[in-house]
Formats: structure tokens, C-alpha cells, sequence
């Protein structure tokens, strides 16, 4: 085996067959795995969110019990308004997609832009949060050098995620199960440790609420509890990860989803309302180098296990496994960043190579994008967990926000129609309320403090893929009028036999043979074989058209997907041949089915050379009059790395240029 394909399957593992048609359900996820693999997003927050918000209260923490209730429902809530979602979206995609159909093209820019950053800072907040939570078990470590560490584990997450979707989330899923089983058994011992107490309770935040009321007023007591219910908004993010990574999950999807978001909105409500009440019952207060929740097991474990070695042990796996659950966060966000950045590369908002599929089937050029650009934030934010929270605190809310609108939107509209209408309108018009009022408070609370970066980082990437968008469409007209030119060209004429002139059929071995890599009938393709007939006239007598159908995420979804491209291949490719016997050359085609575009035609055309002797590959490639990174970035460079490398092999190769002003 060659080296370079050694490497890459000791590293990536062995190529997958997107053809098999067992492969959609190998790779799937069942509820259970996609709520380890997107629902550690949320709850992870109760690493942070809880404590943010509890310490907001100040010295009222007997509004606590009202903001452990409000916790809970809101968690409900939103996570019920986007099953909603995936019932109208089952193919994926989630806010994008619902933004872009319901509201419009620049509102779904607007949230897809504000997910992609908000998946960036998550992987960055999880890994720095999850290094800082280990090294205090191993004594003191220089920001640097969590720094360091915090890196490296984002380069073995992509590495994790470059090898496949079930491969990664089942080297985490001991971690996800230690996390649930240790916390829903402290938590519960927490509050039914206290059960006794909970008339007591019941009363002293009566009498703590009328005294709050009259020194602060209502306005003053309403406005504390949204503070902190606002600021511990942090609760909530990662709900919306399964609406966006639904491709990945086992038929029915929207059967699986809806049980992903159950799962999810349990699991998250009884943690995050579990330990907000549990700070209140244990009279927790915050210490020195400690969080809430640290202090919070050591309390609750010496009333279990009461003080020894049994009580620190347990604390040690409930903190780990807190720690460790963050980077299983981080891994959630490398499994739907992705998916969004592929939804607007097939929208022509970032480098359409965002949407390929590498050969284990995952967008490998997302994954490695988003990797680069979690270690550019840890690199900014010189590790600070605490600036990376308040980069992060904007976006979700505002994806939160225009998804619940689009919603709102379309019940409103099929109110005719759907006679549930009002009762969803209902669902996600209070997903909206929060959504809105979360987004302003923390605005208005964080935005000075460092939240305002995130906006410019937002409004910079909606900026470039504007200007991605434009050059794409720029292109994309000129194409179409070269199609309207050469597609209308006159169409061979019959035989007095009412057939179409055929060449001779099969041509020796040895034959001038000219060999067209072509992508779907289109001017392009005509192109390139009248420019030969042009510049070589006489001299090839037989065609071969060879295409790929390359599987992106667009049409990676069940073998029909793949079917369909199959056949949409070959009646192009017949077009071709067709078109060539028109012309009187004896014409044929290949083809074939996969992810690694280079890699096929390569294959392609090397059975080509064995079975003539003599042939030259013709392939295309746009050209600029201003060639730069920006246009090597936007368009495929492919033509020049199949020169390469069959000329290495010794098969030449022609580029013929096709001149673009753009």
C-alpha cells in the first residue's frame, strides 16, 4: 500500500461506499446516540449557566426557587418549539434554513452566520473550560500552558470527527454516561436530602420575597430575576443542535429528532432547576478558586458519604466527568457547525467545497475549518473562559430568535389551513418572548464587557459571504448566457432513416482518442468539444465523456439521493455521446459514484489509457483576468491537480481555458 494511503488510513480509517446501501443506516444515529452526540451541548451548560445565574441574585438567593422553576419550564419550552421545527424541517438544517425559507434570504445569512460563530466559541469555551476543570486536580497550571493544552485537545477532536460521526461520539459516550448516572444521583440526593425542609422553605420565600418587594419595589425584584435569568441564558445553548444535524440521524427523522429533544430537554431542565435549588437548600456560597457546583458536591457528598476517602473520590468523578463532559460539547458543535456551513456553501455563501463529503463521509473541509477557527478564538481570548462567555452570549439568542419568528410566521400564515395553528402559534410565540427578552437583556448587560466582538466578528463574516454570494452569481449569469449560446446550438440532422448518423462502432485501440472530464450537460462541456474539433480538426475521430457524481451533503441522505444522481449522470453523460455521433465521431462515456472527486476521475481515466493507446485528456477551468487567493478559494482547482498528477503518470492532459469577466 502506498504511503500516502497508509497515512491516511491509520489516521481517517478505512473509505467508506456511499453506494453501499447499507451505509445510511450504519452511519445514522439512533435517539439515544444523537442526544450523547448533540445533546451534550446543553448540558454541559450546567457547568456555567446555573452558577451564572444563581450568583446574580445577590443576596436574595431565595428567589431562587422561582428562577429554578423558570429554568426548567424555559428549557420545556424552546426545546417543545423546536420539535415544531423539525416536524416542518425534516430534512435539517435548523434556524438557517427556517430563517432563509420563512423570513428571507438575509435573515437566514444573519442566522447562519451568528451559528457558525456561536459553534466556534462553544468548542472554544468547552476545551478551554474542560482543560481548566482537570488541571486543578494536578495542581497549578500556567495560562499558557492550559492554553496549550486547550488546542490540542481541539486538533484530536477534528481528528476524532475526520474519522466518522459514530466513530466519535462512541469514544465519548462513557464520559456522557458518567456525567448523567454520578449528577442525577447527587441531585436527587441533594433535594430529597432536604424534602423535609421544603415547607420551611416554601415560607421563608414568602417572607424573603415581600421584604425583596419593599426595598426594591416590584419593578426592582421583577428586573433582579430577569438579570439573572438572563444571564444565566448560557442554560439554553446547544437546543438547537439537533434541528441542525438531523441528515445524521436513523429513519424516521423526525420520529428520532422529536425523542433526541425529549431526552434533551429532561435531562437539561432537571439538571439545571436540580442544581439552582440544590445551591439554595445546601446554603451555598461561592469560595475562592472553587465553583458553585464544586462546592456544592463537597457539601452534598460528606452528608452521603460523610468525610474520607468514599466522599473525595465521589467528588473527583463528579468533577471529571463535568470537565470531560465539555469537550463532549465541543464535539456536538463539531457535528452540526459543519452541517450549517454545508446548508450555505450549496446556498453559494461560503466556498461551495464546504459541501463535500470527504471518503468516511462527513464534511471533512467544515470540520477542519471549524478546528482552526476554535484554536484563532482560544489564541484571542488567551484561554479566559470568562471571554470566551461573553463572546458567546449574543449569538444563540439571536438565532433563537429569528427561528421562533420564522415560525410564528408561517402558523400565521396557514391559519386557514391548519386547524392546531393557534396552539403552535402559542408554542413558539413564547419561545419568541424569551428568545427576544434574553437577547436584549444580555445585550444591553454584556455588550460593553466584551460581547461586542462577537457582533463585529458576526458582522464581518454576513459581509464577506455577501461578497462571496455576488461573485458567485456574477459567475453564475455569465455561465447561463454561455449555456443559452451553445445549448441552442442546431441538433444533428436525421438520416432519410429517421436515426440519428451514427460513427462506425467500435475504432482500434490505437486510435487518436480526445477524453473529456465533464461535470452534468452543460456550455461548458460543449464547449470544450468544439474548441478540440477548432484546434485539432481531423485528428480525433472518438470521444470519451467521463464524469463523477460527487455525494455532498446536498445528496447524502438515503440511497434514493444517490440513485437519483446515478441515473442524472448517466442521462447526461448519454447527452454528450449523442452529441458527438452528431458530429460524426464514434463517442462513449464512464462514470462513477463518490465523495473524493480527484480520486475517481483519476481512476477514470487511467481505464480509459487501457483500453486505447493514445489518448488526451481535455478538462476546463475558469479564468479570471485578476487571478487571486479569492478566486483559487471560490472555484474548484481540480483541473490543475488532475494535470498533475496523470502527467507524473505520464498521460497528458490539456486545460482549455474558458475566459470570465467578472
Amino acid at each position: 500500500m502506498p504511503f500516502r494511503e497508509l497515512t491516511k488510513r491509520i489516521f481517517l480509517g478505512k473509505s467508506r461506499d456511499p453506494l453501499d446501501p447499507r451505509i445510511f443506516h450504519q452511519l445514522s444515529l439512533v435517539a439515544f446516540l444523537a442526544w450523547v452526540g448533540l445533546g451534550a451541548d446543553g448540558l454541559s451548560s450546567s457547568a456555567y449557566g446555573p452558577e451564572e445565574a444563581f450568583l446574580a441574585l445577590g443576596n436574595h438567593t431565595h428567589l431562587a426557587v422561582f428562577l429554578a422553576v423558570a429554568t426548567a419550564l424555559t428549557v420545556i419550552l424552546i426545546s417543545g418549539s423546536y420539535a415544531q421545527l423539525i416536524e416542518l424541517f425534516p430534512s435539517g438544517g435548523g434556524g438557517y434554513l427556517v430563517a432563509t425559507h420563512l423570513l428571507g434570504e438575509t435573515a437566514g445569512l444573519v442566522s447562519g452566520a451568528a451559528l457558525l460563530i456561536d459553534y466556534v466559541l462553544t468548542i472554544s469555551t468547552s476545551c478551554a473550560a474542560g482543560v481548566a476543570a482537570l488541571c486543578s486536580f494536578f495542581g497549578a497550571v500556567s495560562p499558557s500552558r492550559q492554553l496549550a493544552y486547550a488546542a490540542v485537545s481541539v486538533v484530536v477532536l477534528v481528528l476524532l470527527n475526520v474519522r466518522g460521526v459514530r466513530e466519535s461520539i462512541q469514544v465519548l459516550l462513557p464520559i456522557f454516561l458518567a456525567f448523567l448516572f454520578t449528577h442525577v444521583a447527587i441531585l436527587l440526593f441533594g433535594v430529597f436530602r432536604h424534602v423535609g425542609a421544603f415547607p420551611e422553605l416554601v415560607a421563608q420565600t414568602a417572607r424573603e420575597t415581600r421584604s425583596t418587594w419593599v426595598e426594591l419595589g416590584a419593578w426592582g425584584t421583577v428586573m433582579l430575576l430577569l438579570k439573572a435569568f438572563s444571564l444565566g441564558g448560557g442554560t439554553y445553548t446547544g437546543i438547537e443542535a439537533v434541528s441542525n444535524g438531523l441528515q445524521i440521524l436513523r429513519e424516521p427523522r423526525v420520529r428520532t429528532g422529536k425523542r433526541t429533544m425529549a431526552y434533551m430537554a429532561i435531562s437539561l431542565s432537571f439538571t439545571a432547576g436540580g442544581l439552582i435549588l440544590c445551591y439554595l437548600l445546601a446554603n451555598v456560597r461561592k469560595g475562592e478558586g472553587a465553583t458553585l457546583n464544586a462546592a456544592l458536591y463537597q457539601i452534598l457528598s460528606r452528608e452521603l458519604f460523610g468525610a474520607g476517602g468514599v466522599s473525595a473520590a465521589f467528588v473527583f468523578v463528579l468533577l471529571v466527568s463535568e470537565g470531560l463532559l465539555l469537550f463532549v460539547a465541543a464535539q456536538s458543535s463539531f457535528l452540526a457547525g459543519p452541517r450549517v456551513l454545508a446548508n450555505m456553501a450549496i446556498d453559494s455563501w461560503v466556498p461551495h467545497r464546504f459541501s463535500l463529503l470527504s471518503e468516511r463521509l462527513v464534511t471533512q473541509n467544515g470540520v477542519l475549518l471549524m478546528g482552526a477557527a476554535a484554536i484563532a478564538m482560544l489564541v484571542y481570548a488567551r484561554g479566559s473562559i470568562h471571554v470566551l462567555v461573553l463572546m458567546y452570549s449574543i449569538n444563540v439568542f439571536l438565532t433563537f430568535t429569528l427561528s421562533q419568528l420564522g415560525m410564528c410566521v408561517h402558523w400565521w400564515k396557514v391559519r386557514r389551513t391548519d386547524r392546531t395553528w393557534w396552539r403552535r402559534f402559542a408554542v413558539n410565540g413564547a419561545g419568541l418572548s424569551i428568545s427576544v427578552t434574553i437577547l436584549i437583556v444580555s445585550t444591553a448587560l454584556k455588550f460593553r464587557e466584551g460581547a461586542w466582538m462577537t457582533v463585529v466578528i458576526t458582522g464581518a463574516l454576513v459581509a464577506l459571504c455577501l461578497a462571496i454570494r455576488q461573485h458567485y452569481n456574477s459567475v453564475r449569469l455569465l455561465m447561463r448566457r454561455a449555456d443559452d449560446v451553445l445549448m441552442t446550438l442546431p441538433k444533428p440532422k436525421p438520416t432519410d432513416s429517421g436515426v440519428l448518423r451514427k460513427a462506425s462502432a467500435p475504432v482500434p485501440s490505437n486510435t487518436p482518442t480526445a477524453v473529456f472530464l465533464v461535470s452534468g450537460f452543460n456550455g461548458l462541456g460543449i464547449h470544450s468539444l468544439l474548441q478540440v474539433q477548432k484546434y485539432f480538426p481531423r485528428y480525433f475521430a472518438n470521444a470519451v465523456f467521463l464524469s463523477v457524481g460527487v455525494v455532498d451533503s446536498a445528496k447524502f441522505k438515503g440511497s434514493s439521493e444517490v440513485e437519483h444522481l446515478t441515473r442524472e449522470t448517466e442521462q447526461d453523460l448519454a447527452k454528450y455521446v449523442d452529441f458527438a455521433e452528431g458530429l460524426g465521431m464514434h463517442a462513449e462515456s464512464n462514470f462513477s459514484i463518490g465523495t473524493d472527486l480527484l480520486d475517481e476521475i483519476v481512476e477514470l481515466c487511467h481505464k480509459v489509457k487501457e483500453k486505447y493507446d493514445r489518448p488526451v485528456f481535455f478538462t476546463s477551468k475558469l479564468i479570471f483576468p485578476n487571478e487571486n487567493l479569492a478566486n483559487r478559494l471560490l472555484h474548484n482547482q481540480t483541473p490543475f491537480a488532475v494535470q498533475r498528477r496523470l502527467q507524473f503518470e505520464g498521460l497528458q492532459t490539456v486545460i482549455l481555458p474558458i475566459q470570465v469577466t467578472v
